[in-house]
């Protein structure tokens, strides 16, 4: 929900009926020590291989997984100063790469927030950008 500079990252397979979502805010855990223990989930690195690890005990396949990025957003004094949105996004997708998988869909960066949803019985992902919503397969 209102996903800014955050990525939230979607996972599907159609086949297997599971999906996962993943909401992260930072793309690096490596300067958090406790933090990042604490919560893995919060960084691109170290939330992204559990966000896979979860597709697959699900039942998951690589070759199946239909995969999403939206938000990365360069919100207010963001864009000029850290660009968080545009890290969070590019360790995104080297973190994919990595993992031999591409984005099905991508609605990343601009200065607008985003909201995502999965419906797990029809693989639909919802996105609501600038008060519209898309239907996404």
């Amino acid at each position: 929900h209102s996903l800014g500079s955050c990525i939230g990252l979607v996972g599907y397979d159609p086949h297997a009926a599971a999906g996962a979502l993943l909401h992260f805010q930072l793309p690096d855990s490596s300067n958090h020590g406790k933090r990042a223990q604490e919560n893995p989930y919060m960084f691109a690195d170290t939330g992204i291989p559990l966000f896979l690890e979860s597709l697959y005990r699900m039942g998951a396949n690589r070759g199946r997984i239909v995969i999403g990025m939206f938000g990365g957003a360069n919100m207010l004094d963001d864009e000029e100063l850290f660009k968080i949105g545009t890290k969070n996004a590019r360790a995104a997708k080297k973190i994919l790469w990595q993992h031999s998988l591409a984005l099905n869909h991508e609605d990343v960066g601009g200065h607008c927030s985003r909201t995502v949803s999965l419906e797990i019985a029809t693989g639909v992902i919802g996105l609501r950008r600038d008060g519209k919503v898309d239907n996404l397969r």
